[in-house]
């Protein structure tokens, strides 16, 4: 049994037979003319599944949590888009003003002020001068 399909490829039409079919070839036709199709498989490595792991538990059967590096009252600053950093306009130890600016970080061209979210004070530097962060990267955290 011949399939036949009408194709339109890079602007030209044509009309393909397809025809009986072996281990590795096909009989094809193309706008009237016969060609023998080798067919090459190529197995493709399956891709390893793991099955899920349960999250670590204690002994007493709760699940254990990671606690934020940061006191329970420090507020960390992040990225709000991928870009560069310009400049870091505090230091460790500096006590900040909500609203205050605290880094320069370009992006898609802008520069954009990041300020503080709230009163407090530096307790860490995650990014110099330079660097390169994605959307949600630590910059700084105040305490």
């Amino acid at each position: 049994m011949k399939k036949e399909y009408n194709l339109k490829i890079n602007g030209a039409d044509y009309s393909v037979l397809i025809g009986q079919t072996e281990d590795a070839s096909l009989e094809v036709e193309v706008n009237g003319t016969p060609f023998l199709v080798e067919i090459e498989r190529t197995v493709k490595p399956t891709a390893k599944v793991h099955p899920p792991v349960a999250a670590p538990v204690n002994a007493v059967g709760a699940p254990v949590v990671a606690k934020q590096a940061t006191g329970g009252n420090a507020s960390t600053i992040k990225s709000p888009l991928p870009g560069v950093v310009l400049s870091v306009d505090v230091n460790v130890g500096d006590a900040v003003k909500a609203g205050q600016k605290l880094l320069v970080l370009e992006a898609m061209k802008m520069e954009n002020s990041i300020e503080a979210d709230r009163d407090g004070k530096i307790t860490a530097i995650k990014v110099a001068k330079g660097d390169s962060v994605l959307e949600g990267a630590e910059l700084i955290i105040i305490g």
